[in-house]
């Protein structure tokens, strides 16, 4: 790690946590709802790992989109980007890779209209800015932002330069997630007052190489991810439940967080597998870990919903996000593994109905119109509605569906969830990120 990132471990969550960093009252600027005249336009990737190349891959298929320029710092990785780009029919791009800053020269290029983040969790918001201010359209992997001085970070540059900053959370496009939005839409569920979701997800083999190997040296994530669990008690990976739920709750939009309650188990898990693969001397068994197995935070919204999220990828267990949602007419489960929904007087009393009818009445256009493409593109076809919505943003000039203002308050949820978590579960308090406009601004309306 360098020092720059050892400092942002180090720093106390606390002050940042309490949401009492005063933001600039700057001016917000608007996208300008022009197209471009031959409807073309030039997407450049920082980051060509397994999650960049197969954003690289869809782009490379996307009618109307140029790709000249990559940066990595991988040299395995660059080959393997090319190969996509020359398969589907591009030239090969230019390659910057000249040490770890090499994105600021590409991003000097005045032929990119947008620019895709795939890197580790550090450099997500420090490349986001760097493209806004560029004039780039900037789109970044989750979480968008790792401290409260980031969220604002993507907050006020995005609002500085009019440039919009997309997080690309693919969960939101889940087929039975979109198809609940409308159901909830609908009144189906009544008034909705709790929703529960998470990231359960066994990643021991994704922390560790096989030589049980992390950090320097080591090779995919466990380069660098392994670090968060020795670093950081907090939940560190958020998104991908939360922004189905904030969403459904109109989060930013007639809505907003108010506060958040964090609280961690001990951390034994890691301990636990490092003895089981490489004995009970292990080196590695004796360090610090510090992130609790598993971590629950609870969010109080503005119009009185309670949300729960929980944070568990130390210990052996099946993928869920757990996602529940709970109102005055119906309650719904729909994980992978157990999908069941009830609405009273709809069927049988005291006996869960199947999802399955419910999903297809409900199923949201973009599933009828794209399902038979999306569904080879990578996590159940989510990823293909990801990747074209950011395209899709930049061809026609205006801001992604999902935002900077929810990429800033889904992430925030890592720093309050570390300051809660410090302080005995006190609750930390949520910026509003928006500035107020969270009371007028539109629900979400996916394209």
């Amino acid at each position: 790690m360098t020092a720059t990132d050892r400092r942002s471990f180090l720093k106390t969550a606390t002050a940042a946590g309490a949401g009492l960093i005063v933001a600039p009252q700057i001016s917000k600027a608007s996208v300008s709802k022009q197209k471009k005249k031959d409807g073309e336009v030039n997407i450049a990737f920082i980051g060509c790992g397994g999650r960049g190349r197969g954003h690289l891959y869809r782009a490379a298929k996307t009618e109307g989109v140029k790709i000249t320029a990559i940066c990595d710092i991988d040299p395995e990785a660059i080959p393997k980007a090319q190969k996509i780009l020359t398969d589907n029919g591009h030239p090969k791009a230019e390659v910057y890779s000249n040490g770890e800053h090499a994105y600021l020269e590409m991003l000097k290029r005045e032929d990119i209209d947008g620019v895709m983040i795939a890197t580790p969790w550090l450099w997500h918001t420090r490349m986001a800015v760097a493209a806004m201010k560029a004039g780039k359209y900037a789109a970044v992997e989750v979480s968008a932002a790792n401290t409260m001085e980031e969220c604002w970070d993507l907050v006020n540059t995005s609002e500085e330069t009019g440039k919009p900053c997309m997080i690309l959370e693919n969960v939101n496009y889940r087929r039975d997630v979109l198809a609940v939005t409308n159901m909830i839409k609908d009144g189906l569920f009544g008034e909705v007052v709790h929703g529960r979701c998470g990231y359960q997800h066994n990643l021991l083999n994704v922390k560790f190489n096989k030589d049980l190997k992390f950090g320097e040296g080591a090779k995919g994530e466990a380069r660098w991810r392994t670090q968060h669990s020795l670093k950081q008690n907090a939940d560190v990976y958020p998104t991908h439940g939360l922004g189905p739920i904030a969403h459904m709750l109109n989060i930013n939009r007639g809505n907003r967080f108010l506060y958040l309650t964090s609280t961690a188990t001990k951390a034994v898990g890691l301990k636990d597998y490092i003895q089981e693969q490489g004995g009970v001397d292990h080196p590695y068994a004796k360090l610090p870990w510090k992130l609790g197995d598993i971590i629950t935070s609870v969010i109080k919204t503005a119009n009185g919903e309670s949300i729960i999220v929980t944070h568990d990828t130390n210990l052996p267990r099946p993928y869920s996000l757990g996602f529940r949602i709970d109102g005055t007419d119906g309650t719904t489960n729909f994980d992978m593994g157990t999908k069941r929904i009830y609405i009273e007087g709809k069927g049988k009393y005291d006996k869960w109905d199947d999802f399955q009818k419910w999903q297809d009445k409900y199923d949201h256009p973009l599933w009828k119109k794209y399902g038979d493409i999306a569904n080879g593109a990578g996590h159940g076809g989510i990823d293909y509605f990801v990747t074209r919505e950011f395209i899709n943003s930049v061809k026609e000039q205006r801001q992604p569906v999902i935002d900077v203002y929810d990429a800033a308050a889904w992430s925030a949820v890592t720093p309050l969830s570390e300051a809660s978590i410090a302080t005995g579960s006190s609750p930390q308090y949520f910026p509003d990120f928006t500035r107020g406009d969270w009371i007028k601004r539109k629900p979400v309306e996916y394209k």
